[in-house]
């Protein structure tokens, strides 16, 4: 007799986003909208100079500052992509002259990954529905986050891989806390 397959459902995953513009001001209302839309912020990173590539600087400026964040409520990994649609829209309705002032890339920590939502297809991308790809940009292994041939320069710096185990160390917290709860 053949074992019969079993459909299980995720882990809830911590929601991130990460939100760079040339104004701290703007990077400041991303924030509070994407809270207001996801979940209470629970970390904050230091600023970090987005210097890795020139690409956005035509259209945000420059310097670019960068900020990840992590909210506290779980989601379920599926909910990625109402949130990359929300994030477009709301990037579309903050623009100036038809450029946008601010750019948030969301996704979500679980125990063994960091996966990005995207509007960009690649070989290594998933496609989730409604235009949004997965990335999976850093995987957690022997103790810490390690790249991929594919990560952005920006995720294999240090300091953000650091941002990123601190907000695991949160997301494990939150796990344990869950499980002590339903008993």
């Amino acid at each position: 007799m053949k074992d019969v397959s079993q459909l299980l459902l995720p882990t809830p995953v911590k929601p991130v986003a990460a939100i760079f513009s040339a104004d701290r001001e703007k990077i400041a209302l991303a924030a509070r909208r994407f809270e207001e839309e996801v979940g209470r912020i629970d970390y904050v990173s230091p600023e970090t100079a987005f210097d890795q590539t020139r690409y956005y600087e035509a259209e945000m400026g420059q310097p670019l500052m960068k900020r990840f964040f992590s909210v506290e409520k779980l989601m379920d990994p599926a909910d990625l992509v109402e949130i990359k649609v929300w994030t477009v829209e709301l990037e579309s309705s903050h623009t100036l002259e038809g450029k946008r002032t601010f750019n948030v890339d969301p996704g979500y920590i679980s125990a063994e990954r960091l996966v990005l939502a995207t509007g960009k297809n690649s070989t290594h991308r998933i496609y989730l529905g409604r235009g949004v790809w997965a990335d999976l940009t850093l995987v957690y292994e022997r103790g810490r986050f390690r790249t991929l041939p594919w990560t952005y320069p920006d995720y294999a710096s240090e300091a953000v891989r650091r941002a990123m185990t601190d907000i695991r160390k949160k997301y494990l917290d939150q796990l344990r806390e869950m499980r002590r709860e339903e008993g």
